[in-house]
């Protein structure tokens, strides 16, 4: 991957994207439910529910009245063990090394707390690719797509184009709002028709494909 000289700016989603968070997710919600006194849903609802914010998820699960006590157990949990219930998915390191060598900026844009967000990223040796992680605040502010990305791209002006890679329908919503190149992953959380149904441009089926893609992308 050849380095540019022009200014790229790369954006990430964390879950689904560049670690497969499942078992600590799914975890951390079964535990709250289970403190709520609520029944388990099936598995294929708790696969959906990988990618959107918590904010919109729980209260299908437990009702608007009781969503905040929800994520407040949720993180509970998360904040003791579920933050390690993540593993990144093979090929990731090397796909953001190359990309990075290439002369790109990478940040992450995820719907977790930030303070979360942050902690996962370096423990799994990805910190030093990254330049910022943007994530929600604790009580939800920033928990959309759309005004994260806008956040994030107030924070760094300058580039000459911006590319947001992610495994579902709100990271590509989010990416097209604000302007930039939307890249599906569809080794994600995502089938490739929610991919391509939000405007997917390009959709990578692996990890190690991904240098490709955005060579591909920003030519």
């Amino acid at each position: 991957m050849a380095k540019v000289n022009r200014q790229y700016h790369i954006y990430f989603d964390l879950d689904g994207t560049l670690t497969d968070p499942y078992e600590g997710i799914t975890k951390c919600i079964l535990y709250a439910l289970d403190e709520l006194g609520f029944d388990h849903p099936s598995d294929e609802y708790l696969h959906s529910c990988i990618g959107p914010p918590l904010y919109e998820t729980f209260p299908e699960m437990v009702g608007k009245e009781l969503t905040l006590k929800a994520i407040d157990l949720y993180r509970e949990r998360f904040v003791d063990v579920g933050w390690q219930e993540n593993e990144p998915y093979d090929g990731i390191l090397e796909a953001l090394e190359t990309i990075s060598a290439a002369g790109h900026t990478l940040f992450v844009a995820t719907s977790k707390p930030h303070v979360h967000a942050g902690r996962i990223i370096q423990h799994f040796g990805m910190g030093q690719y990254i330049k910022q992680v943007y994530g929600c605040e604790l009580d939800g502010t920033r928990s959309s797509k759309t005004e994260l990305l806008e956040y994030a791209i107030d924070e760094n002006p300058g580039a000459i184009e911006r590319m947001m890679i992610g495994d579902r329908k709100h990271d590509l919503i989010g990416a097209i709002a604000n302007g930039m190149r939307p890249i599906g992953v569809s080794y994600g959380y995502g089938s490739i028709d929610e991919l391509s149904s939000a405007g997917a441009v390009d959709i990578a089926s692996t990890p190690a494909s991904l240098p490709a893609v955005v060579v591909k992308n920003l030519a």
